[in-house]
């Protein structure tokens, strides 16, 4: 459940810290080796942007240094997220054609590794080809990354070719090999796919088979295909695999994804059903395995149903946690149950539950986006005093609704407040001032009562097909005129 509430920014926060780490290797290395001036400017080289790929390799030529194969890597390397892929790949094809003593077949498995990484379908390809024509090994290792990343680029056909061929890059079909193409294939929703993989290779997956199988399972359940998620948790009581939480989250994932669209009232009745058979398999669930349902619920605006799950928790066991709460206060929220979800936080704090800051900031933006802000700035004040820290993005929501509605007064106190306690905004001051601020009132409803009394108000439909009848009937009646005249 992390992972459905991890920051949007996480990835690119992570990458900048990637890209910083890699400068300082960089570094490292010049200080490190023997010629650092020659070895800085041929990075500087690679890495630059300015020049085709043409003068690349001239400029690399000008180079009188002797490279070795684990120079190459290095400088790949270091080079990895400075420098366009385009750039790499012409450095590494330059040093295949120019390096006195041959590359190893773990450079080249580790440059279709970076490229993969890279997401360069083109650069794949080419080194691949590389690998076969000069007999080079495929590590299995590498065939893992390979066929995950092209089914991730929606080339699962090309990975099954790959697999289908491994001979050729003398990779062996083992347990890994078929493990790594029918998770690849899963992960995607290719379960057709890997079954027939598994089919083909049912000698290879011995000792895997509770892998291949979860594989399997997730891979119906991206579908949502219960029928055969279904088959496949047959299969594994058929077979001796031992059924654990993984597979039931999983099961009751692929259930209430597909009840959400075709069959919501049927939803919670069929999920409890697979909470009952996970109690016989003497298998708990879980606040996952309830959240699961509750999500789906949300999706939904089962308001009740939500409650329901919510009090049946605390009767089976099973102490909720906040992203239990969080996903019931946002139904109520969602659905203007505003006392009902205030309820159900103070009852979260009550407990001793610290939630994350998605919790107050995602709460925060429902309130506002139904049109409530003194709500939302109750649910500040409780963000506040549980000293979570981290206020910025809710004093850059709360102060531009508050002043576009008309509430400068608490929008300039929000403000004060923030400075005085250095937060950092990112709204501008503009926002305060009201000869520039954009007040929006609501729009004035027409009273019905006002055309209760009016037949065009009442049923103008008919009228206008009243009319257009009429028209036809007179068209009709000239024509059997002017036939009768004849």
């Amino acid at each position: 459940m992390y992972l459905l509430f991890r920051p949007k920014w996480h990835r690119f926060l992570t990458q900048i810290i990637n890209t910083q780490k890699h400068k300082n290797l960089l570094c490292s290395l010049f200080s490190s080796t023997t010629t650092p001036p020659r070895l800085e400017e041929l990075c500087k080289v690679v890495s630059s942007t300015i020049g085709g790929l043409d003068d690349l390799e001239s400029s690399l030529n000008g180079f009188k240094l002797s490279l070795s194969s684990t120079l190459v890597t290095q400088i790949i390397n270091s080079c990895e997220y400075e420098a366009p892929t385009r750039r790499l790949l012409r450095f590494f094809l330059w040093s295949v054609k120019n390096l006195s003593s041959a590359l190893e077949d773990k450079d080249f498995n580790y440059a279709v590794r970076i490229f993969a990484k890279k997401k360069d379908h083109k650069a794949m390809e080419i080194l691949i080809s590389e690998l076969r024509n000069g007999g080079r090994v495929m590590e299995s290792q590498t065939f893992s990354v390979v066929a995950e990343m092209l089914v991730k680029l929606g080339k699962q056909d090309e990975a099954l070719g790959i697999f289908k061929n491994l001979e050729n890059f003398k990779c062996p079909q083992d347990n890994f090999s078929v493990t790594a193409i029918v998770n690849a294939l899963c992960a995607k929703g290719h379960a057709r796919k890997a079954e027939g993989v598994v089919y083909h290779h049912k000698d290879k997956i011995a000792g895997v088979e509770p892998c291949i199988y979860r594989s399997l399972l997730y891979g119906w359940s991206v579908q949502e295909n219960v029928k055969e998620a279904r088959r496949v948790i047959k299969e594994m009581k058929s077979a001796g695999v031992q059924l654990d939480l993984y597979c039931y989250n999983t099961f009751l994932r692929c259930l209430c994804g597909k009840n959400v669209k075709r069959n919501p009232s049927g939803l919670v009745p069929e999920a409890l059903n697979v909470m009952m058979e996970m109690r016989s398999y003497r298998i708990a669930p879980t606040s996952i395995s309830y959240n699961i349902v509750l999500s789906c619920l949300g999706r939904t605006r089962r308001v009740k149903e939500s409650c329901r799950i919510l009090e049946l928790m605390k009767k089976s066991g099973c102490a909720p946690d906040w992203i239990t709460y969080y996903l019931v206060a946002r139904v109520l929220y969602l659905t203007g149950r505003f006392g009902k979800g205030n309820m159900i936080v103070d009852e979260m704090i009550e407990l001793g539950l610290t939630p994350d800051h998605k919790f107050y900031y995602d709460l925060i933006g429902v309130l506002c986006g139904v049109e409530r802000v003194n709500f939302a700035l109750e649910l500040f004040e409780r963000m506040k005093r549980s000293s979570l820290g981290r206020y910025g993005p809710v004093y850059d929501v709360l102060i531009p609704k508050l002043c576009r509605g008309g509430d400068f007064e608490k929008g300039r106190e929000l403000w004060d407040e923030a400075v005085a306690t250095g937060v950092g905004l990112s709204c501008s001051s503009d926002v305060l001032d009201s000869s520039i601020t954009e007040v929006f009132k609501p729009t004035r409803k027409v009273e019905e009562g006002n055309l209760k009394g009016c037949t065009m108000f009442k049923n103008p439909v008919n009228i206008n097909q009243k009319t257009t009848k009429g028209k036809k009937d007179r068209k009709r009646m000239k024509k059997k005129k002017k036939f009768s005249s004849k």
